[in-house]
């Protein structure tokens, strides 16, 4: 009997009443575990709670553990003036606690900047924008600071990586901080840091059978130190739990995957060891879907990827475009020559903040309707 799919995925689209009150459960349970850094017992808890609702639908689940090298802030801050103020050291940076009088460089903090004043034994404040973090640490070490301060040029607490490491604590504020450090203003600098190992794991659902998926749904489970991680990227994994509900009855759940990625937010580190570790996978996928960032509508859903996929979409009625590979779990695949969609809805104003708490249901089950669409359309007629 020959089964087309688009009738399928009518069916498929007709939500249950209650699905909005799952993901809303989904989301509180899982936002109860705080955030889910990768190797915390808070990212554990919230892989063993989703892989459970994989196995109430039906799927069998699958770890991968991985392990790599993390760089890991352990609480650095600037004292000025008998207050304490928190700040996260760059990666790659030195730790160590310097005592010295503040200097604030003028312009970008370029060696000539830095020659314009004295920061010999002092620490040196300069503004983040127009040249890299490891441009201005290094023209501040050659100047003979003792350590650097760098100052985010739009709100919120700056993260970054030097490239490279250097002998020098190195440490990103955000503008609130960096105006309470006048220059000439004794300050104690406090960088905090531990290189270490760090264990990730992959979660992976799939239908038994042992046919190998033709499309792979992804998103990173993994969330920033102190953001808990609502919408970067709860959202995206709860599309994809979404998706593995709703395919569940249907032939389609037996040629896809539903992965959880761990490490997105360290580089990658699960799609990159997914895809190193899976080659026959990788090499049988006609596409993989991943889904960041998409409970928070600072755009309406962005989907971008290869002309194969963007003509897909097209043709299911969904908009979409040509465009860059991103910095998401996509990336990986991509280099390995798999077909990608990246779907997402941009940077929220609480992205790896502390605020990043709420997402919308209805925005993630549009995701999940858009992606449904595309997937007919790539795998076709199913038998």
């Amino acid at each position: 009997m020959r089964l087309l799919i688009r009738p399928a995925l009518l069916a498929l689209l007709a939500l249950p009443s209650s699905a909005g009150a799952l993901l809303e459960d989904d989301l509180q349970t899982v936002l109860g575990f705080g955030p889910r850094v990768a190797g915390s017992p808070a990212n554990e808890a919230a892989r063993g709670y989703l892989e459970a609702r994989f196995r109430a639908l039906g799927y069998q689940t699958r770890r991968q553990p991985f392990g790599y090298s993390r760089f890991d802030d352990l609480g650095s801050d600037v004292s000025v003036a008998g207050q304490v103020r928190a700040g996260r050291a760059l990666q790659d940076s030195a730790g160590g606690t310097v005592t010295a009088t503040a200097v604030r460089v003028p312009g970008a903090g370029t060696p000539e900047d830095f020659a314009r004043v004295d920061v010999r034994g002092r620490v040196a404040v300069v503004t983040r924008g127009e040249i890299p973090f490891v441009q201005k640490a290094r023209a501040a070490q050659a100047a003979g600071a003792l350590g650097v301060v760098i100052v985010n040029h739009v709100a919120g607490e700056l993260r970054g990586t030097l490239g490279e490491p250097l002998a020098l604590p190195v440490l990103g504020v955000s503008p609130e901080v960096g105006a309470a450090l006048p220059d000439g203003a004794p300050v104690t600098l406090n960088v905090r840091v531990r290189e270490g190992t760090v264990q990730g794991v992959n979660l992976i659902a799939f239908k038994g059978g042992g046919a190998p998926p033709e499309v792979l749904f992804g998103a990173h489970l993994d969330s920033v130190s102190g953001a808990p991680g609502a919408n970067d990227n709860l959202s995206g994994s709860l599309a994809v739990l979404e998706l593995a509900r709703r395919m569940a009855n249907t032939p389609l759940s037996a040629r896809s995957y539903f992965t959880l990625f761990d490490g997105e937010e360290d580089g990658l580190r699960g799609s990159r060891a997914f895809v190193q570790d899976h080659p026959e996978v990788v090499a049988g996928l006609r596409a993989m879907f991943n889904l960041d960032m998409v409970g928070v509508n600072v755009m309406p859903l962005s989907i971008s990827g290869e002309a194969a996929l963007v003509a897909a979409a097209q043709r299911a009625g969904v908009p979409a475009s040509v465009g860059a590979p991103g910095s998401s779990d996509q990336v990986p695949f991509r280099q390995a020559g798999v077909p990608t969609l990246f779907f997402h809805r941009g940077l929220d104003a609480h992205y790896h903040q502390p605020g990043d708490t709420a997402l919308d249901p209805v925005l993630v089950r549009e995701t999940v309707d858009a992606a449904l669409k595309i997937a007919g359309e790539v795998l076709g007629p199913v038998r």
